[in-house]
């Protein structure tokens, strides 16, 4: 009788780690990269962008919150870098360069929507492909939560300038209508006011609306439905403001510079240069855009490349010179004002009494947040069409426009929750976790490069990335560094909220896969197997009857 029990419990624990192997091996199932081309082709979007339009997205994505947003706090924040930004950013160039050209090779080899999800479905399998994608669902949606919220913050500066025109009441709002609920608190509690007695509340629950970030959501959403080209042009219209405002600025700024404002140079030693960098590398996903536009491309193998690399290198040269600029006008080794954090290119300008240049750098700044805003918006929802095409989000987000052949119900869905993450994220929260879903796809890519190098060693390959592996192993070096630093050494609040939102979005990506991207995919590999079956069936009935 033991030795039947035995038997049992063997054959049912054999049973048990097939069925586990089995599992696992559909986790990691990889698709085939023709079978992503032939489905692009089958259900794919229009072919509208060349490589000037992909420039322009690549630079308006990159140029635009790194500048107007986020240079204050990776200069004075809670772990600043001070004058030594310049060199945060060249760190974060570098980390960046070494991706961008994986990400070169990847999209001119599978030029399909979904960029770095797309890529990790061909050389990982489906488990890790979701698992990306819904990183870069936080690193997109997040990020454009964060740009809508530095637009209100700089058109709120840029209102001040007519504040002897204007009513009080719109040039100095009630912080509940402008900001997202932890920000009010803030604001409130700094003032000396308790916040229960001046934030309104619907069912108990504590209403904030950041309005004007909110009111650009709608107009964003409302014009990439219409169109990617039309998105395309007024976004160009929008690079060349910005980069007028720019030279603008750097031009009347340097007039201002004190060399003394440079010393010290790095007043939080590495730690604080290291941190700048991961702070910044929030304004570098721009090139990780034109990626998942690939579909749209008209000649994707020649144009991916040269409009990837070449908004790296213009929009880095950019970022140099306006820190230069910025912390020689502005001491950042101690305690700063909160203008230089909201606004900083407009506030310092300000400072020095230039009140007509900086109504203008904030002008410039809206159509460069804008411009941000468009891009980040329209690389989520392409993201998304990719994932729901794949079978992990519902078949309905598929649904192309009749009239403008855009996916119109993503590109709505993601404005909707644009809109209600201004209720519970601000600026700097936002863009920290953005950060890291853009160090994960980054580092996601590198590796797909070296898989793909192995397992399609005979595919197509229009571009290369010189030096491999080792340009490949640099990249994941380096962006795994600065992420796994940011956890480990960062202080304040911020840092750790956003680190442990970080876990809890992997974590729920995991439950929401078995639960329901797995379970979906086995359905329809079943429905496929049964209908093959009617097929051979029916071929051998066919052939019977011949016969």
């Amino acid at each position: 009788m033991p030795a039947e029990i035995y038997e049992r419990r063997k054959m049912a624990n054999a049973e048990k780690l097939s069925q586990f192997t089995n599992v696992v091996k559909k986790m990691f199932i990889r698709k085939n990269p023709d079978d992503a081309l032939q489905g692009a082709k089958e259900g794919g979007l229009e072919k509208t962008l060349g490589v000037m339009d992909l420039i322009i997205l690549g630079v308006g994505a990159i140029i635009g919150s790194g500048i107007f947003a986020i240079v204050g706090t990776a200069a004075a924040g809670e772990n600043g870098a001070g004058p030594a930004l310049m060199v945060s950013m060249v760190i974060a160039a570098i980390a960046c360069i070494f991706s961008a050209l994986c990400y070169s090779e990847i999209a001119t080899m599978i030029p399909v929507a979904g960029g770095a999800y797309a890529y990790t479905f061909a050389s990982l399998g489906e488990f890790m492909a979701w698992l990306v994608g819904w990183i870069l669902m936080l690193e997109y949606l997040v990020g454009f939560i964060a740009v809508s919220c530095a637009w209100t913050n700089h058109f709120m500066q840029f209102l001040k300038g007519f504040s002897n025109i204007l009513p009080a009441w719109i040039v100095n709002p009630p912080a509940w209508l402008i900001n997202d609920f932890r920000s009010a608190v803030h604001y409130y509690s700094n003032q000396g006011v308790d916040w229960h007695n001046v934030i309104p509340s619907f069912c108990g629950i504590p209403v904030c609306l950041n309005l004007p970030a909110i009111i650009m959501i709608i107009l964003a959403t409302a014009l990439l439905v219409k169109g990617t080209k039309d998105s395309a042009k007024m976004t160009g219209i929008m690079v060349a403001v910005k980069l007028g405002v720019i030279a603008l600025f750097v031009l009347a700024g340097a007039f201002y510079v004190k060399p003394e404002n440079w010393t010290p140079f790095a007043p939080n030693g590495f730690e604080g240069v290291f941190m700048g960098a991961f702070i910044i590398f929030f304004a570098y996903i721009g090139f990780d855009a034109i990626a998942t536009a690939a579909e749209e491309c008209k000649n994707p193998q020649k144009d991916l490349p040269i409009s990837i690399i070449g908004s790296l290198v213009i929009t880095t040269i950019v970022y140099v010179l306006v820190a230069l600029v910025l912390t020689g006008m502005q001491p950042t080794n101690g305690a700063v004002p909160e203008g230089i954090l909201k606004a900083p290119m407009a506030y310092v300008m300000a400072n020095v009494g230039r009140n007509g240049i900086a109504g203008l750098i904030s002008a410039g700044s809206l159509a460069g947040l804008t411009s941000v805003l468009i891009v980040m918006h329209m690389a989520a929802t392409r993201v998304l069409f990719a994932m729901s095409r794949d079978n992990f989000l519902p078949h309905i987000f598929q649904k192309i426009h009749p009239k403008f052949n855009t996916p119109a119900i993503l590109t709505v869905t993601v404005g909707l929750v644009g809109i209600i993450g201004t209720f519970i994220l601000d600026l700097n929260v936002a863009a920290s976790l953005s950060n890291f879903g853009t160090f994960t796809s980054f580092i996601i890519v590198c590796v797909a490069v070296l898989i793909l190098r192995k397992i399609e060693p005979n595919r197509e390959r229009p571009f290369k990335v010189p030096f491999c592996p080792l340009f490949p192993l640099l990249g994941i070096l380096c962006c795994g560094g600065l992420m796994v630093f940011s956890m480990v050494v960062a202080k304040g609040e911020t840092a750790a909220l956003s680190t442990e939102m970080f876990i809890i979005w992997v974590v729920m990506g995991c439950l929401i896969y078995f639960a329901y991207g797995y379970q979906k995919n086995r359905k329809v590999e079943a429905l496929a197997l049964e209908e093959s079956k009617k097929i051979a069936e029916k071929d051998e009935t066919i052939t019977a009857s011949t016969k």
